[in-house]
Formats: C-alpha cells, structure tokens, sequence
C-alpha cells in the first residue's frame, strides 16, 4: 500500500513505522488506510497497541485520530463512502476477517462517546442490556451480580444503588458517563475505546473519569482519543501523535512529550500548531 504523497508534499514524507511494545500487545494494525469517497483521510496507519494499559491518540482536529479508533470496532462500516484497507487484529485475529460476526466484534470491543448517550432505560436496563443480548447470564441472579459488579468498577455503585430502577438519563453529565461505562464493561470486553469521552463534562466529572480510567487499565486494553494534551500526560502509557491522516511517531507516553523524534510532534506539544 502506497500512499499518495501528491498533496502532502515534505510533511507527508514518510509514515511512522510501528516499533514493538516491550508490553504484549492487543491491536495490531498494519498499513491501515481509509478513504471516504475521494478523500484519503488515514494513510498507511501501522502501531501496536498494548494489553493492560492505556494509550492516547493526539493531535489537531481532523487529523485521522478518531477515524482509526472506529476502524477498531468497524464502526465506519456504517458509512456507505467509507473504505477501509490493510490489517488490524485484535489478539491475532483479523476483525476484516469477512466470516466475523460484526456484532461480536463490538461486544469485545467496547465504545464511549464524546457525549455521554444513556439508553432511554432504568440505570439497571442500561447495564444488563448487553449481557442479557449476548447471553452472558443464565439467570437473574447472574445478571444482577453483572450489573453490580459493572456499576462498581465504573465507580457509580455507591452512588445508585437506591434507585437503579430511575432512569439512567436523570443522572448528572458525569455520572452518565460512568454508567456509559459500566455498560461497555459488562458483557467483559477485550478493548475498550474512548472518543473524547470528557470533552463534555466539568473538571470535577473529568478527574473522576481519569481516575477510572486508570483504575480500569489493569483489566483492560483502552484506547483514548483526546485533545487534551495534560489528560493524555495523565492518563495514558503510550502516546500516538496523528498529522494530516498520518501516523507520525507513537512510543512510551513520557518519551514523547518530553523528547519526540519528529518535529511536527514537537510543534504540536509546545504550541505551535493545532
């Protein structure tokens, strides 16, 4: 796969060539590019993801970030302009593998939003949905211990265990957000992905979302997607820096904002552009 360097020029020069983890990794994805119509918005993507830890994609708005992390999940098959090429597995497995079940697929891949988006159900609904549909509980006793165990490790039991039969829409921004990801969460998945998930939401909601994020990256692979370049510093252990759909250099968190390799990386931290 070669990409189109016509309209790049110098900046475009090379793509990031993805150096492995010591951390045994989860995603894999090789030369990875989407094109929406005519538009080549993601070239020659190539990086590993690592298991148990978190890892954050920066860079300025429309630089392809948030189009990979929907490549993960196939969420841009919903889109009838969107082609997408080259490999990602997910524990070595080809999710464009066209025998997969595509809603398999998203059940081990888990996804938060920008904006937090409760299903218009009690907060018990909201959690035992996805387990109830996969089948994950043979009973209700199962299921009550699912959405329990769900709700605690998103951090909002305590907050709503007198009322999970209020509707999950009535909670503050936060607290949506949480049980968000207490609904992610429960049907166990393997990756969980994050678009932005506290651009929406005040500084006190935002801290506890990180802490959760933290708390949640022992059990999980996460992938986040953030402007934020202080929440990216806080939250993640390995940073990957997109520019104009490229993947310009990815590597261990501190590293890259402290001492990157690519100058386009160094203009972003300090400043200079985004």
């Amino acid at each position: 796969m070669k990409m189109d360097m016509t309209t790049q020029g110098i900046q475009a020069a090379q793509p990031y060539v993805a150096a492995k983890s010591s951390t045994a990794s989860k995603v894999v994805a090789r030369g990875v590019n989407v094109h929406y119509g005519e538009k080549h918005a993601l070239k020659d993507v190539s990086v590993d993801v690592p298991d148990q830890a978190v890892m954050a994609f920066i860079g300025p708005s429309g630089c392809g970030k948030s189009t990979f992390l929907r490549c993960i999940n196939r969420m841009n098959d919903t889109i009838p302009i969107c082609r997408v090429t080259g490999k990602i597995e997910i524990d070595s497995k080809d999710i464009y593998d066209p025998s997969l079940d595509v809603v398999q697929l998203r059940a081990r891949v888990g996804m938060v939003f920008q904006k937090p988006n409760p299903f218009p159900k009690s907060i018990y609904e909201n959690v035992a949905y996805g387990p109830r549909i996969h089948g994950l509980a043979k009973s209700k006793t199962d299921l009550d211990e699912i959405v329990q165990t769900s709700l605690e490790k998103a951090g909002l039991f305590k907050e709503v265990k007198d009322r999970l039969n209020d509707s999950g829409t009535g909670l503050s921004g936060g607290q949506q957000q949480r049980l968000c990801i207490a609904r992610a969460i429960a049907v166990s998945p393997d990756v969980i992905l994050m678009d932005e998930p506290c651009s929406a939401l005040d500084p006190i909601a935002t801290a506890k979302i990180e802490e959760l994020i933290d708390e949640l990256r022992s059990n999980f692979c996460i992938i986040i997607v953030t402007h934020s370049m202080q929440q990216a510093a806080r939250v993640s252990q390995r940073t990957a820096f997109f520019h104009l759909g490229i993947l310009v250099e990815e590597g261990e968190t501190e590293t890259i904002f402290t001492n990157p390799r690519d100058e386009r990386t160094r203009d972003y931290i300090t400043g200079r552009f985004g």
